[in-house]
């Protein structure tokens, strides 16, 4: 196996990056709806930390700390990927692990999954000729919207799930993927993309 040139110290380390995979989210409509169901949550008084509308994505991969002649690498690897532009239907909302003990709260992904599922899988391969390990947890399309800090309100908070359950977000089409660099500050992460695949 390859050695992958990854910092275990963190992004403060001259040089590395901190970076992901994924496809953005830029449909104002959509993201309005996201912010109308982030407010609702609110409403529960459950401690709750919000993911900026801006930063709403669909993670296809998480890399961690990298150098950059290997965000490189990873550019030229996505370039070789397989895929045509494809839709995303948004829908239903949900927790993991479960919506009685949230601790990540999501946004589905219905038609498309499939398709993220098989970029997913070219990914890995690439990846891994690059020296990165596979992944510890299976792939599941999502989308992260809330995190829960805490257990308060956590009775109120199950039931507003409830009622946004079966939310429908909209269709996205998914035809640029990109390698994204994240910049952590006190007031949340800042996202700027290295690289973009089009197709």
């Amino acid at each position: 196996m390859l050695h992958v040139e990854t910092m275990r110290e963190g992004p403060e380390m001259a040089g590395s990056i901190r970076s992901f995979i994924a496809f953005d989210i830029d449909d104002e409509k959509i993201l309005s709806r996201f912010a109308s169901v982030q407010e609702k949550l609110a409403l529960s008084g459950a401690d709750l930390k919000l993911v900026k509308t801006q930063n709403i994505h669909i993670t296809m991969r998480f890399l961690g700390d990298i150098f950059p002649n290997m965000a490189e690498k990873i550019s030229d690897r996505m370039e070789e990927l397989v895929f045509s532009p494809f839709n995303v239907e948004i829908r239903r909302v949900g927790a993991f692990p479960s919506i009685k003990r949230p601790r990540t709260i999501w946004a589905g992904i219905q038609e498309g999954s499939r398709e993220l599922e098989d970029i997913y899988n070219q990914m890995e391969v690439n990846l891994f000729s690059l020296g990165f390990g596979k992944s510890s947890r299976r792939f599941s399309p999502h989308i992260t919207i809330v995190r829960v800090r805490t257990g308060r309100n956590r009775g109120e908070l199950t039931r507003c799930l409830q009622e946004v359950a079966d939310f429908e977000f909209g269709v996205i089409k998914a035809d640029c993927l990109k390698l994204e660099k994240s910049v952590l500050t006190p007031n949340g992460p800042i996202y700027s993309t290295l690289k973009g695949v089009q197709r």
